[in-house]
């Protein structure tokens, strides 16, 4: 696919399959390093009777069940394109994140019960040097697990994995939490192991919620970062030829796999062999120095050497601009021989579209009486 930018398909397969290692290897690390935690936990809250350590080792089970949907999500992600999905299954990811939250939600939510229970009834724990020694080192594996998964997550731009990541390093400050406790048992002979338990449920619930809600704005399509519409705007830009580009579209279907759109502007002057070799160059640099494919490239045209057309774009941008709801005007082009202009308007989400061009086809109209208009709205999708 796109090797007319100069990446094959050998390539991008290349990099799609060592992702998949990257994610699988970093995964199974995660389930192995969690069960171990399991284990030991499970030991010192049974023998100790402390719910909060209990509920961590619970925790602890759901992380690894959650890098198992990873693994899942990313070796179905990785199947190749074909007929029925020509571009890819790369969105199952989400569905795996989402997966993942819905098990940290469960277990947070299973979690606060356990604890609510304990307050009603409870019971007195009994720690032990080898039950604080077991926390500390579950704390500094934690620790070093979750700065590790995270990273590998930046690294190959997977949210399953990133939030595995912060959810380990948020393991460590509950875990953190659970010995506080048991330290204050120690010393003062005071239980605030339900209490305690309480505390962690919340914020496990919180982690929840917060990745469902990410996972679900990715689903349902986001508006795409401010930097990166600024990056390519630059790069598109900086085409000697390009006097603008417009209406940055991005569509995403799955990690790493990004396609979109854009308006350019370029002198009337230009034939179309011209503006054939400009497009391909700029989707051939976008696509290296950014991974988007550009999949198409719509063409404004400027007036370059009709004074009276400047004119009229000047005096045409100031009216269009009073208005608040407004935001950008662009691809104005105006041919004074055939009198007629034509423009494009982004306007506000707050505003009624339809009562904006009506109020524009009036203003406009009444400026220039004798000229054919032609004002499409375009949609606010980027900064």
């Amino acid at each position: 696919m796109f090797t007319e930018v100069g990446m094959s398909n050998e390539n991008i397969e290349a990099l799609n399959a060592n992702r998949e290692k990257t994610i699988v290897k970093t995964s199974i690390i995660g389930i192995v390093t969690n069960l171990f935690l399991v284990g030991f936990k499970a030991f010192v809250g049974l023998v100790s009777n402390s719910i909060a350590v209990i509920l961590d080792a619970v925790n602890n089970l759901s992380d690894a069940l959650s890098s198992i949907v990873t693994i899942i999500g990313a070796k179905l992600g990785a199947k190749q394109p074909d007929k029925k999905h020509p571009l890819g299954y790369g969105r199952i990811e989400y569905l795996s994140s989402m997966i993942v939250a819905a098990l940290v939600l469960y277990a947070g939510i299973t979690s606060l019960v356990e604890s609510v229970k304990k307050i009603i009834t409870p019971e007195p724990a009994e720690y032990n040097t080898v039950s604080i020694i077991i926390i500390s080192v579950a704390i500094v594996v934690k620790l070093i697990l979750g700065i590790y998964v995270k990273k590998k997550g930046k690294k190959v731009n997977s949210g399953a994995l990133t939030a595995s990541g912060s959810d380990a390093l948020f393991d460590a400050i509950l875990s953190a939490s659970v010995l506080a406790s048991a330290i204050v048992y120690l010393i003062w002979h005071v239980s605030l192991e339900a209490y305690v338990g309480v505390v962690i449920a919340g914020f496990i619930i919180k982690a929840g919620i917060e990745m469902m809600i990410e996972t679900l704005n990715d689903i349902i399509g986001k508006r795409e970062d401010a930097e990166t519409t600024k990056q390519l705007k630059e790069i598109i830009c900086s085409e000697e030829e390009v006097l603008g580009a417009y209406d940055v579209t991005l569509f995403n279907y799955g990690p790493n796999k990004n396609y979109g759109s854009v308006h350019i502007e370029l002198p009337d002057t230009m034939s179309v062999d011209e503006v054939d070799r400009v497009t391909r160059r700029i989707q051939t640099d976008v696509f290296h120095k950014t991974g988007i494919i550009l999949t198409g490239i719509g063409v404004y045209s400027f007036n370059t050497s009709d004074d009276e057309a400047a004119g009229i774009r000047n005096a045409v941008q100031k009216a269009v601009m009073s208005f608040d709801w407004a935001l950008q005007m662009h691809g104005f082009y105006a041919d004074t021989e055939n009198r007629t202009i034509r423009f494009d308007v982004v306007i506000s989400f707050e505003t009624d579209k339809n009562e904006a061009i009506r109020t524009l086809y009036k203003t406009v109209g009444e400026m220039y009486p004798d000229y054919e208009l032609m004002i499409i709205p375009d949609v606010d999708v980027a900064d």
